[in-house]
């Protein structure tokens, strides 16, 4: 692709008019707004030789590419969110030019205008859980057994600790993500992260996103401090755009 191009971060309600001109756009383009249908589309033009089809490959390769592009993506669904509701596209959408992005709204209303009812009046909160290192057992030995034998007995009992701290760290999870669920209106569970992205060593056991009403983030807060879940570490991030409940896929 050479020339321009249009990058899409975000379909929006048609009429909204917040501030986006101090919002940095992906490599530093301007943020504008293309609207069609009843719905605006949040979008900036690119330089089609950087974000054409060949060229993604190679820079969705490209980590310090990937974060900046992130960034700057997320930057401006953040910024789009504070002002209404917000269905964020995936990374990198990128069209030839305006009319298909105005054909991309025609096309497809019905389910931008389900998935802004959606989110509408709510935001999202993300719960992760790590398994708490639980207190060590007696050392278990058999009188009179040789040194290999008791080693082999005490790396046993090592393994069993640990299965049972973490099926307790899973259960006690478990029961942390029914209250929650109950408060929010949506909710969706996630694998867990492995941990050289979760900055862990301790084992992430819930990894979940809920979709809550906007002004219940102090029931939620409250709700987390409260859980009396020994076996786990909680972790409560939020309120953020509800990139998890705002997608197509889910209409």
């Amino acid at each position: 692709m050479t020339g321009s191009a249009v990058y899409v971060y975000a379909v929006t309600d048609a009429g909204r008019s917040g501030e986006l001109a101090a919002v940095p756009g992906v490599t530093g383009a301007p943020v504008r707004r293309i609207t069609a249908d009843g719905l605006t589309a949040v979008v900036s033009t690119v330089d089609g030789t950087e974000f054409g089809e060949e060229a993604l490959r190679r820079n969705l390769e490209d980590l310090t590419w990937l974060e900046q592009v992130a960034r700057a993506h997320h930057g401006v669904v953040g910024a789009v969110a504070r002002q209404g509701p917000a269905a964020p596209l995936r990374l990198a959408t990128v069209y030839f030019g305006d009319d298909n992005v105005r054909a991309l709204l025609g096309e497809h209303r019905a389910r931008f205008a389900a998935a802004l009812d959606r989110i509408r009046g709510r935001a999202e909160w993300g719960v992760k859980a790590y398994g708490r290192p639980q207190a060590d057992e007696p050392t278990v030995t058999a009188p009179g057994a040789g040194p290999g034998t008791n080693y082999l007995m005490r790396r046993r009992a090592e393994r069993d600790r640990a299965a049972r701290s973490l099926q307790a760290a899973r259960d006690q999870a478990g029961r942390v993500h029914e209250r929650l669920a109950g408060l929010a209106v949506a909710s969706r569970v996630y694998p867990p992260q492995d941990p050289r992205l979760s900055g862990r060593r301790d084992e992430m056991v819930l990894n979940a996103a809920y979709l809550v009403p906007g002004g219940d983030g102090d029931a939620v807060r409250g709700l987390v401090d409260s859980c009396d879940a020994p076996a786990l570490r909680l972790e409560l991030t939020g309120p953020w755009a509800p990139y998890s409940f705002a997608g197509l896929d889910d209409t």
